[in-house]
């Protein structure tokens, strides 16, 4: 496997490092520069042209999101992981927005972070559980006619919304069965109606539905 070549961005030194530290002995990963704000790693984006930047959002000056705007209209090839450690429907949706690959909370541990890293190489968004539930929220709004968008897809009934309302606060199947009072395989049977209906697979392609088709409120 050819070296991923990585910048990390961060105004706290500490917390940069320790980003460093989880990467280190990661022998596919290489850390080639490391920046303190989103102006640092624009800069750093156009001369080293890596290949994934890990940053943070709330930075002084330029934030994270500002950045990733910057510089995906400058190389859109290179892949960006937001980390935050404040996770909310205003940064998540205006990170989207911008472009971003993938979204993680600060206290995202090292596996989670390293499946962010190499489902992002390839091309493919990555939300951890939290982010997800504030996109398929989003989501539910607008499938509710909360500022709807037209997407050309059969309207979903009354009960497959309240469905997708529930898997949008990301719970299980058994709690929406327990939630709405019937059972889990009348559950699973409006998720694939869901899904059959958008033309989708998965719940994970749900997500990316909602992005692509900027089911996604500001």
């Amino acid at each position: 496997m050819n070296n991923l070549r990585l910048i990390l961005v961060d105004d706290h030194q500490l917390l940069l490092e320790g980003v460093a530290s989880m990467l280190q002995n990661i022998e596919y990963v290489k850390i080639i520069a490391k920046a303190s704000s989103g102006e640092e790693a624009i800069n750093l984006a156009g001369e080293l042209k890596p290949d994934i930047i890990l940053m943070d959002i709330m930075m002084q000056g330029m934030n994270g999101i500002e950045a990733t705007r910057w510089i995906k209209e400058q190389n859109d090839t290179v892949k960006i992981i937001l980390l935050s450690s404040e996770v909310n429907e205003e940064f998540v949706t205006t990170a989207v927005k911008a472009g971003v690959d993938g979204y993680l909370p600060k206290n995202a541990n090292k596996n989670m972070l390293l499946q962010a890293i190499n489902t992002v190489k390839t091309g493919e968004k990555f939300f951890s559980q939290s982010i997800t539930n504030i996109i398929l929220e989003s989501f539910y709004k607008q499938q509710s006619g909360k500022g709807s968008k037209t997407t050309g897809k059969s309207d979903l009934t009354h009960r497959e919304k309240e469905v997708l309302e529930h898997v949008a606060l990301g719970k299980s199947n058994q709690e929406v069965a327990d939630d709405l009072f019937i059972s889990v395989k009348t559950v699973e049977t409006h998720k694939t109606n869901i899904l059959s209906k958008l033309g989708l697979r998965n719940t994970a392609e749900l997500v990316k539905y909602a992005i692509k088709n900027k089911f996604i409120e500001i």
